[in-house]
């Protein structure tokens, strides 16, 4: 079976690129618009991988971490964080709520999918 994988961001179209590239790797995506539609899917079943924006409507990325991280499901599932903010402050914070690691924004296709492989 194909490893599963959700991407959470609000921007519709950076939701698609990223699953876009997932999806030509082989991976299983799906897609949600914010934390709180993330954290609902999660509760449904669970997922190898999450990939989130951090900077979102309703829930951002760090406190879905955190959300996450309280379901027994996602003890040891990977969360990535892929987000245009770089504060050291802010990353230390996304360690604290259990993101497995940080992303900038805009992406590299490729080392996207090098780091994904590392974790699924």
């Amino acid at each position: 079976m194909n490893k599963s994988i959700l991407v959470v961001d609000d921007t519709r179209s950076m939701r698609k690129m990223v699953a876009a590239v997932l999806a030509g790797a082989g991976y299983e995506v799906s897609e949600a618009g914010d934390g709180v539609e993330a954290l609902e899917l999660a509760r449904t079943r669970q997922f190898d991988l999450v990939v989130t924006d951090h900077n979102m409507p309703r829930m951002d990325g760090v406190t879905l971490v955190g959300e996450l991280r309280k379901l027994a499901l996602y003890d040891a599932v990977a969360l990535i964080v892929l987000s245009t903010e770089v504060d050291p402050a802010l990353k230390q914070k996304g360690r604290e709520a259990g993101a497995t690691g940080w992303m900038a924004k805009p992406f590299n296709p490729e080392r996207m999918l090098d780091i994904v492989s590392k974790f699924v």
